[in-house]
């Protein structure tokens, strides 16, 4: 099963999402390997990932470990096969769901923590009023940020859905 085997639409799709993942600061061999067990109607073992994606079986392992990580991947296990097999969440409102959750934990958490440090060291420092006015202005947006992802991160899919698409909820009769 190498990647020249596969269906055109699948080999599309994981050379474009390995490209999204380079834009989104994840290596190329991670996305592929997420966009491949997304797709694949089984789970599949680090073998099978390695010989589909032609990357070696060290790159598939760290690729597997990140995609742990970041919950997007779990393993399981096949009867008869010693080996473990992976799958990917399958839900696309859970798996962005995830990644929401871990980029504000990596990413939104540590700059709101370093912005109000910043903004309690500034007090009485001498610091320019236009910096204090700045790192303000920085601290209210990733809050409101913050609050945003959490009042989010509680609506059931269907609310959240009308959420998105701007789309009022119908009334009942």
């Amino acid at each position: 099963m190498g990647f020249a085997t596969l269906k055109p639409a699948v080999r599309k799709f994981l050379l474009h999402w390995g490209e999204l993942g380079s834009r989104w600061g994840v290596s190329r061999t991670v996305a592929q390997v997420h966009a491949l067990l997304y797709l694949s109607p089984l789970p599949l073992n680090a073998e099978q990932l390695a010989e589909t994606l032609a990357v070696s079986r060290s790159n598939i392992s760290g690729s597997l470990r990140e995609l742990q990580n970041w919950r997007l991947i779990r393993v399981v296990h096949v009867i008869g096969d010693r080996r473990d097999h992976f799958e990917a969440v399958q839900d696309p409102w859970a798996m962005f769901a995830i990644i929401l959750e871990e980029r504000k934990r990596r990413e939104l958490d540590p700059i709101a923590s370093v912005v109000r440090e910043c903004i309690a060291e500034a007090e009485g420092s001498g610091m320019h009023a236009h910096s204090r006015k700045q790192l303000a202005s920085l601290a209210d947006f990733v809050e409101q940020l913050c609050s945003a992802y959490t009042r989010l991160s509680t609506l059931s899919k269907p609310a959240l859905a009308r959420t998105l698409a701007l789309r009022p909820q119908k009334r009942q009769s």
